[in-house]
């Protein structure tokens, strides 16, 4: 008998063992929850997510646990919300190519809520972590490309299932109770790609670790769903996008990795723009140009990339995911960091002036992910680069140490103030750790 998707990967996560991860599977569940924490603390005190804690403070339960990177603390519901939030915020967070879902940012919070209510061991937090993200980025899979053209933001809408996931290993549920926390999740899974340049971007993102999280309790408690709640004839798969590719669930599940497909961003922007980035500051570099010697500048990629990109930038959301904006900060500055896409940057007269001049044409040969760059010089010199593997993909990946960079940048930036040493620390030795208390505790700003 063939058992339904959710009952499948119920079962796959209720048995899993740590033993039975790779250890090549472990170390890359450590980048990416050390890129997720970087991420969460570097907007830990930005404006959404202040106004967001606002209102849950007064709202939240008795039983609360830590925020990342404040000294508020909130119940776990409340929690995950704001933490996952504030990890996606920046668009600087983990990013699975095949789907261009950010696999941490929904996972991450509900499993760090869970750990420390329940006070298990780093080992359980890091593997269930794991699986969230295995089980998410899989039902990517089986819905792409499909579900993120009709306009679901899939990184809310898979991110329910893994942090569902995720919750319920944490939980030690039954493969059967597990099952229902997906079907569960399945009723809760929302997002809109069109609210990507807003604050309610973030929102699906904080309710995705919210309701993941929820959907677990709840199964834990004896609540049910359809075994077919994923894949059935009016099932979640199908409500929100073509017939499900559900062979792209469970085949090799356990034995191949989709979190080894994990990439971590260099650039604090849409993933589809670091190619922008890259032959822009290719550019720069290779002839020496200065801002005076630009006439216009002309950006081709595949359909993907005009569709997120190609738009008017009025704030620094919109900068975040303009191919525009991207380019003119590379080539005015060589330099496409935090600080090129603030709000005084993305006003600076300079940087309006290149936008304006700046054009997103179709190149329907391009492969997905490239970007060429063509810039018109006053002298009279056509200057192209095209790049097929930015930096950060699979191809040219961050190094361990990048990624240590990354996280005091991003410790900088938010005003955090605490030793981000011991965050990566205590990341890299989560495993062995018999609580979570070392890393929660390098969580805290100082008093």
């Amino acid at each position: 008998m063939q058992h339904a998707t959710a009952q499948h990967l119920g079962r796959f996560i209720a048995t899993s063992r740590w033993d039975d991860l790779p250890e090549t599977v472990r170390v890359e569940g450590k980048r990416s929850l050390l890129n997720f924490i970087g991420c969460a603390i570097g907007s830990a005190r930005a404006e959404p997510v202040a106004t967001a804690l606002g209102v849950l403070m007064r709202l939240s339960g008795a039983e609360r646990v830590a925020l990342v990177g404040r000294s508020e603390r909130l119940d776990m519901l409340s929690a995950a919300f704001i933490n996952a939030i504030a990890g996606n915020l920046l668009d600087y967070d983990d990013t699975h190519l095949r789907t261009v879902i950010h696999p941490a940012a929904p996972v991450a919070p509900a499993a760090l809520a869970l750990a420390e209510h329940h006070r298990l061991s780093g080992q359980a937090l890091l593997h269930a972590f794991i699986l969230g993200m295995e089980a998410e980025c899989r039902l990517g899979n089986a819905v792409s490309p499909g579900h993120y053209g009709r306009g679901w933001h899939i990184t809310a809408t898979c991110g329910v299932f893994g942090a569902a996931a995720s919750a319920a290993k944490l939980l030690a549920l039954t493969a059967e109770r597990t099952a229902h926390a997906l079907g569960i999740a399945a009723s809760q899974s929302a997002g809109v790609v069109e609210n990507l340049p807003s604050a309610a971007k973030n929102v699906g993102v904080g309710n995705a670790a919210r309701n993941g999280l929820f959907a677990a309790l709840l199964a834990e408690q004896g609540y049910t769903a359809a075994p077919t709640s994923i894949e059935g004839t009016f099932g979640w798969a199908r409500a929100m996008g073509d017939t499900p590719k559900t062979e792209n669930v469970t085949d090799g599940l356990g034995v191949r990795w989709e979190v080894l497909n994990n990439t971590y961003k260099p650039y604090p922007c849409g993933i589809v723009m670091h190619a922008v980035i890259d032959a822009c500051l290719r550019l720069r570099r290779e002839h020496a140009l200065r801002a005076a010697d630009i006439v216009d500048v002309t950006v081709s990629g595949d359909q993907l990339l005009l569709d997120r990109g190609d738009r008017t930038v009025s704030g620094e959301r919109d900068a975040r995911v303009s191919i525009h904006h991207c380019a003119a900060v590379a080539l005015l500055f060589g330099a496409a960091g935090l600080r090129e896409f603030s709000e005084p940057l993305v006003q600076d007269q300079a940087v309006t002036e290149l936008r304006a001049r700046t054009k997103a044409v179709l190149d329907p040969t391009s492969p997905r992910g490239a970007a060429t760059a063509t810039v018109r010089t006053a002298d009279g010199r056509t200057l192209s680069a095209q790049v097929v593997h930015p930096k950060g993909s699979a191809a040219d990946p961050l190094s361990n140490l990048q990624l240590a960079v990354k996280l005091r940048d991003l410790a900088d930036y938010g005003g955090f103030g605490g030793a981000a040493d011991r965050i990566i620390e205590a990341v890299w030795q989560l495993d062995g750790a018999a609580s979570t208390e070392a890393l929660l505790r390098s969580l805290r700003p100082p008093q």
